[in-house]
């Protein structure tokens, strides 16, 4: 009898599905709440980013352009260092505070480009040159924006306040 890398029983399967992708036992799904979910953990990921410095931060609405995520959220990073930092503490926020569960991580040993993936939100971290190379705000142009404004101003807001 040969072993399988194939999950034997449900709970192993539904381990490997992220937080936000999940139902209880006998729920209906919820568009309206599933969409909720996503875009509180892009929001939270754009403000982690913030916090450690990203740059260029900005969270695209991908629902009308694909069927396999709701958002991304881009930004950039100025060294390996500072990658690594905003890509740790975003995993820390999404699955500690907010209880989700990463999928995979990709780019983390190059640190150019870290791509972090959370089913319904993907998180790239690029340094300048690669950013600039991929440019996936033209790639996925048809995509919404989401107005992070009002949050990057308030991590602004708390950085002259905490350097007073």
């Amino acid at each position: 009898m040969t072993e399988s890398s194939e999950p034997t029983d449900a709970t192993d399967i539904s381990d490997m599905i992220p937080e936000s992708d999940r139902l209880r036992r006998g729920e209906v799904p919820n568009e309206e709440a599933r969409i909720a979910r996503s875009l509180e953990l892009a929001k939270a990921a754009a403000r982690t980013a913030a916090e450690n410095n990203g740059r260029d931060i900005v969270v695209l609405d991908l629902r009308l352009q694909s069927s396999m995520f709701d958002f991304f959220v881009l930004a950039t990073g100025s060294s390996r260092r500072q990658l690594h930092a905003i890509s740790e503490e975003i995993d820390h926020t999404l699955e500690d505070d907010l209880e989700d569960r990463r999928i995979g991580i990709e780019g983390y040993s190059e640190s150019r480009w870290i791509l972090l993936d959370y089913g319904s939100v993907v998180i790239h971290l690029f340094d300048d040159e690669t950013r600039e190379y991929y440019s996936l705000e033209s790639l996925w142009a048809d995509a919404t924006q989401v107005d992070i404004s009002d949050l990057l101003s308030a991590v602004a807001a708390e950085d002259i306040r905490n350097q007073s």
